[in-house]
């Protein structure tokens, strides 16, 4: 009888602890630890804390420390800040280490190891969201696409759906020095909203006063090619994004021409690597830079050039009707991988680069970093005059000019065709008629892609 009487009175202290220690009816679920990790996530981040319960951790893969991380480091600080119950955690990897590893986990079936939100360069979105559409989070509830520039939404979406947050304008310029003009006659207004014939004639005079190459390029790298075919709205590939559109596409091959007249005409300076080309201009031998925005910084950087730039559109390709003055190259935007955190890590996103307006502008302050968001173009920093570049609004001139690139599918393919084509110019260089260049192209890329 004692021993049960003890087992009784046992039993009503362990009952008595227990009733303590749920705290009532309700409590479990106003904590929020009955709701599983991504639902806890996107409660949290959303409604802000007070940082005392542990902070809903959001991992965030990205390139480039002195762009895109300190991007990162920005929009963590303001979002923090306000957030105090969510930590952004951020990892610097190579691009192709990210590539690698995402096609590594995704190929594999599952999210684990793999970050809440991941940057992808436009040129490659299009491989990820088409071959593995349920991995990436819907945001079309959160990110409007006529926020942004026109240009930007096709290589974020897929299906009528916006998954990506576009980031950077690649938008290109013509970036030219004024003085080498001037000494063959020239003026900035010659050479603004010219097509490039026009642009390679002007380079022919420069080059007879200056003794100055009007360019420098690695004909390796056929970037400028991608610029002269995005300016008429078209692309390597058909509207399906998968199809290669070269032999029959006049937009292409008359860039082929162009790209040819330039080294014809003797007034493109040779390069190599990426360290080559920053000395042509740095150095002061060549007259011209036509590429993306992002080359501002390596411009500036010698000091003892401040003046002597300006900054004017992108040529346009002369017998193509729709080409404009307006182009772009490279740039890259923000996707959700969707796995537990994706509330939170979407909504880290929502209130930074899909619509922070003033976060924006540090970013063009602190690192030179252009937007795509609309909404950012109208800042002071936007409207902030360069003495560098003799006064001008350059970033002013940067946001209209982004607005006005035309929008191409970037499709499956992009960096597949381009080494084909690389090589294929290199025959074109050396004699082989462009006809058979394209022909032979396409065929290729027939054989390897589809």
């Amino acid at each position: 009888m004692r021993k049960s009487l003890m087992l009784l009175m046992l039993s009503l202290v362990l009952m008595l602890v227990v009733s303590a220690c749920s705290g009532g009816s309700g409590t479990a679920g106003n904590s929020g630890n009955s709701g599983s990790a991504g639902d806890t996530a996107g409660s949290t981040a959303g409604n802000g804390g007070d940082g005392s319960k542990g902070a809903q951790e959001i991992t965030v893969w990205a390139w480039d420390p002195n762009f895109n991380i300190a991007a990162l480091n920005l929009a963590k600080e303001r979002y923090e800040a306000k957030h105090t119950d969510v930590k952004v955690n951020i990892v610097e990897y190579a691009q192709d280490d990210i590539v690698q590893k995402l096609n590594t986990g995704l190929n594999s079936g599952t999210t684990k190891g793999l970050p809440n939100i991941v940057l992808i360069e436009d040129y490659r979105a299009q491989n990820f969201l088409q071959a593995y559409p349920d991995s990436f989070r819907d945001m079309s509830d959160l990110i409007k696409p006529e926020d942004f520039a026109e240009y930007k939404i096709g290589p974020t979406s897929y299906n009528g759906k916006q998954y990506g947050v576009p980031f950077d304008s690649g938008a290109t310029a013509l970036y030219v020095r004024t003085d080498y003009l001037e000494q063959a006659g020239y003026t900035v207004d010659d050479v603004t909203n010219i097509d490039w014939n026009k642009y390679i004639e002007f380079g022919k005079k420069v080059k007879e006063v200056t003794g100055k190459d009007m360019l420098t390029q690695d004909p390796n790298d056929i970037g400028l090619i991608r610029v002269m075919a995005q300016s008429a709205g078209t692309w390597y590939l058909k509207e399906d994004g998968k199809t290669p559109n070269l032999a029959d596409n006049p937009v292409i091959k008359e860039a082929l021409e162009t790209y040819k007249a330039m080294f014809d005409a003797n007034i493109v300076k040779l390069n190599s690597d990426w360290s080559q080309f920053l000395a042509a201009f740095n150095n002061g031998d060549v007259a011209s830079v036509p590429t993306g925005n992002w080359i501002t910084p390596s411009v500036k950087a010698e000091a003892t050039q401040s003046g002597k730039w300006a900054v004017v559109p992108t040529p346009k390709l002369a017998n193509s009707a729709s080409s404009v003055n307006a182009s772009n190259l490279g740039g890259s935007s923000w996707y959700v991988m969707n796995m537990d955190g994706q509330d939170a890590a979407a909504n880290f996103l929502a209130e930074t680069f899909g619509s922070d307006s003033e976060l924006y502008s540090l970013l063009l302050e602190k690192i030179g970093a252009i937007g795509s968001l609309k909404a950012a173009s109208s800042g002071a920093a936007y409207d902030k005059a360069d003495e560098f570049f003799g006064g001008q609004k350059i970033y002013a001139d940067f946001a209209k000019w982004t607005e006005e690139v035309p929008k191409v599918n970037y499709g499956l393919h992009t960096y597949a065709i381009d080494d084909i084509l690389a090589i294929e110019i290199q025959n074109y260089l050396n004699g082989k008629d462009v006809d058979s260049v394209i022909r032979d192209a396409q065929a290729q890329a027939e054989s390897q892609l589809q």
